[in-house]
């Protein structure tokens, strides 16, 4: 297969550093296109540009010569609702447009299920009604509405709405579970845990976007659900990660209503890093439908949950001397525990 040039916007986050690797590894060549520097022992193998996806002169830079477009740069919802709606949204209108002019020859936007809400049945499937929670969900839909416009315009547009996704390089939010678990202790759950909540692998992403990049276009231009197709309860799966760190301690179930209440109050007075879509949905089911995906694109998804939770882990106690003392608010770091980290001690 001939080497094709990608642009990788959002490329020196968790996800673009997966899917670069992964690339890199099918012969292809890579561009990045992010605020933060490509800081990766594969710098010399990539051609990283630091630019802003709402600066539409970088963007223009960023997309000279370009095959296919993965646009992954996004905000995430500890950010302020200012930065993301014009991340998500003057960011994906930007990339988009700035890909048409130059017809390039497909778009891959990652959405997120986020722009589900919180639903009322399961599983969920792609025709389902969007009603994202608060300013994140709600701007993944809006930027979700600019890529259908642009396929109208006559750009081939993939959109992949991924369940939460782990793997090497993921902290952020995961983090707090992994150093609860590799310390020790035990971990509190929201709910008795008998819920189902789906999660996915990065490795199986990254093979969804490489089958949206080279099945024939005609397959690829619609939307997609991408998950485990392999997922127990959350007592379970997370049970997994407590085991392998061989403490035999337990995953604790905790009344949901209180659990959620004793959030919104932390949050609101920013002492917990959990926002509300994290902590309103923990304890209920969540999983989507992948057999269109299946079915269109011969996904085939590689880790269960359990698996991808576990390898995450193991990466986790390879690396984290390399990021102890270090916080933030993206994939990329631990974020900062704030009182949970007092709350820790009783587990």
């Amino acid at each position: 297969m001939e080497a094709k040039k990608y642009l990788i916007t959002g490329g020196a986050g968790f996800l673009g550093i997966n899917l670069a690797r992964f690339l890199l590894k099918k012969g292809q060549k890579v561009r990045i296109l992010d605020l933060a520097s490509f800081d990766y022992p594969e710098k010399n193998n990539v051609e990283a540009l630091v630019g802003d996806t709402r600066d539409k002169s970088d963007v223009d830079k960023a997309m000279d010569g370009i095959d296919i477009v993965v646009h992954t740069a996004a905000a995430l919802p500890l950010y302020s609702k200012k930065d993301i709606y014009s991340t998500e949204v003057d960011g994906t209108k930007n990339v988009l447009e700035s890909a048409r002019r130059r017809n390039v020859d497909r778009f891959i936007h990652i959405s997120s299920t986020a722009v589900y809400g919180i639903p009322d049945h399961h599983p969920i499937y792609e025709n389902d009604k969007l009603q994202g929670v608060g300013p994140y969900g709600e701007a993944k839909i809006l930027a979700e509405r600019i890529c259908e416009e642009a396929r109208k315009r006559g750009l081939r547009v993939t959109i992949l709405r991924p369940k939460s996704f782990v793997g090497p390089e993921r902290l952020g939010v995961f983090a707090l579970f992994y150093d609860w678990v590799s310390t020790g202790h035990g971990f509190p759950m929201i709910g008795n845990g008998k819920n189902r909540y789906q999660l996915l692998d990065v490795e199986d992403l990254c093979e969804a976007i490489w089958l949206s990049a080279t099945l024939p276009k005609e397959k690829t231009n619609g939307v997609f659900n991408i998950g485990a197709k392999e997922f127990a309860t959350m007592r379970e799966d997370y049970q997994a990660v407590l085991d392998r760190a061989g403490y035999g301690k337990k995953i604790i179930g905790f009344p949901a209503s209180l659990m959620i209440w004793t959030l919104r109050f932390l949050e609101l007075l920013k002492l917990s890093p959990l926002y509300r879509w994290v902590y309103e949905t923990a304890g209920k089911d969540s999983f989507v439908s992948v057999e269109k995906a299946e079915r269109i694109l011969g996904f085939r998804p590689k880790y269960s949950n359990k698996e991808a939770l576990v390898r995450n882990y193991e990466w986790y106690l390879a690396n984290v001397d390399k990021f102890k003392g270090q916080t933030g608010v993206s994939h990329r770091v631990p974020w900062k525990q704030g009182i949970l980290k007092i709350a820790k001690h009783f587990f």
